[in-house]
């Protein structure tokens, strides 16, 4: 083979071996993409048009009588009171206010996502007793469970729309860290070791709720202007609703009048 002939058969196997590796690249799969996951739109309530809800709740009717709750089969429970301790099912301030009532806005906001907020509602199992008796909170926040006393605890939520779960709390252990992830009004808590044990939780989707105080009194602010339906819960006298209108930097009222036969 002469030299002519000796370049061409090395131009030949050039051209081939390059030819290959071109077709391996263009058959090789193209790279995907890695798509992220969607995040969610809350929605903003401008500042400069939101307004106010305030009310109050009272009961008219005669007032029950609280019976006592015996701590005796428990009796570091009962050592940790000096005097004696009264159901609060229905708890009156003056005037027939009624504390521990849960309000919330139960229709208006439809279409809208509020981010929930990122520090949790605490529960304190304290003095054989849970405080507070009634507690709001955002589906997604958290709920932290603590257990104060020197005795053994159960926080027992009877939820129906949410998972329900139990968990016993020795003395010393860490809070316990949960979650409802679906609106669920009203969540009954109980502690399956002390029986009179009682609490409530109201799980919304949206930031305005609150829970009244002794003089019967709420407030939900930051509320953007729309026309809503307002729920007033309270565990022995049962539900009302009202409609309102909130104007835009404007003020709304929701009064409710529980009668003694109300259930």
């Amino acid at each position: 083979m002469n030299r002519s002939q000796v370049v061409a058969v090395i131009f030949v196997t050039a051209a081939s071996f390059m030819g290959g590796c071109s077709r391996t690249s263009s058959s090789a799969p193209s790279a995907t993409k890695s798509t992220a996951p969607e995040r969610p739109v809350y929605f903003r309530v401008d500042p400069s048009a939101a307004g106010t809800i305030t009310g109050k709740i009272l009961f008219t009717g005669k007032a029950p009588v609280h019976k006592k709750i015996d701590m005796d089969e428990d009796p570091l429970c009962a050592k940790l009171h000096k005097t004696a301790v009264y159901d609060d099912t229905l708890e009156l301030g003056r005037k027939g206010a009624v504390a521990n009532a849960f309000v919330y806005i139960k229709k208006g906001l439809e279409g809208k996502k509020f981010e929930p907020p990122a520090e949790p509602v605490t529960i304190d199992q304290r003095g054989c007793w849970f405080e507070p008796r009634v507690i709001g909170m955002q589906a997604g926040q958290s709920l932290k469970a603590v257990n104060s006393d020197p005795v053994t605890h159960n926080i027992h939520p009877r939820a129906k729309v949410n998972r329900e779960w139990n968990q016993n709390q020795p003395e010393g252990a860490e809070p316990a860290i949960r979650k409802f992830a679906y609106p669920e009004v009203m969540i009954r808590v109980k502690c399956n070791i002390h029986p009179w044990m009682k609490a409530w939780i109201g799980v919304v989707d949206n930031p305005y709720f609150a829970v009244t105080g002794a003089d019967g009194s709420f407030e939900m602010k930051n509320v953007p202007p729309g026309v809503y339906t307002i729920e007033a819960w309270q565990e022995e006298l049962g539900t009302q609703e009202q409609q309102v209108t909130v104007a835009a930097s404007g003020n709304a009222a929701a009064d409710f009048t529980f009668k003694g036969d109300a259930k």
